[in-house]
């Protein structure tokens, strides 16, 4: 095992680390993959990041990055093949992210977790999220990705989170009035690229002599 290689502490399901999985495997940068059970994080994880939430990359240098968006934005400097990174978009993409980080995740966490918040009902929270996905699929009518016919840093950072909104009940957004979103999704969901960030890892714990490399 080499010294030199960044260590990344991940959740298969979090779509905050899906999205950083998806941008290391896109710029072919290689790491450790330390998949964490939530519930019992390892000493070594929380000692680089108190935060306790991830995806966490320690760089070879010593420096830590806690957020997605700054390890795919890390990942990018470094190397970015077909341009995810477009100068002309930058504002745009930082709202879009913004609001998807923002406001929709809010409600998706409603929807997703409504038991835990009682103020309304299930189909309240998701029409609070439905006003984030009107405003993707007004997109998709006219382009291929958020940004035009070729995929972005945008599509990438959102993609988990629509999937996970979709699969709260994805019997309704299977017939739910945004077939650009949903063909969008589908193309997401298929790509090798998503393929490869979901594939399984063992849990790992400080002291494994197990080591996956990403």
């Amino acid at each position: 095992m080499s010294p030199n290689l960044p260590i990344l502490y991940s959740f298969r399901r979090c779509p905050y680390a899906m999205r950083a999985r998806m941008a290391l495997l896109y710029t072919s940068i290689n790491v450790e993959l330390r998949e964490v059970v939530l519930r019992d994080k390892p000493p070594s994880m929380l000692a680089v990041s108190a935060k306790g939430t991830v995806p966490v990359l320690q760089l070879a240098d010593g420096r830590v990055l806690d957020q997605s968006l700054d390890i795919m934005h890390w990942a990018l400097a470094d190397s970015d093949p077909r341009q995810w990174r477009r100068i002309e978009f930058g504002e745009a993409t930082d709202e879009l992210i913004a609001h998807n980080d923002g406001e929709f995740k809010a409600a998706l966490d409603h929807y997703k977790y409504w038991e835990r918040f009682p103020a309304e009902s299930q189909d309240y929270y998701r029409a609070q999220g439905e006003l984030f996905l009107a405003q993707l699929e007004s997109r998709l009518s006219a382009k291929r990705y958020l940004f035009g016919e070729q995929i972005t840093l945008a599509d990438v950072a959102l993609f988990p989170f629509v999937r996970q909104f979709a699969f709260v009940d994805k019997a309704w957004f299977d017939q739910s009035p945004y077939p650009k979103l949903r063909a969008w999704l589908d193309e997401h969901l298929a790509s090798e690229l998503f393929v490869r960030a979901m594939k399984k890892s063992p849990p790992w714990q400080d002291g494994d002599s197990l080591i996956t490399l990403f």
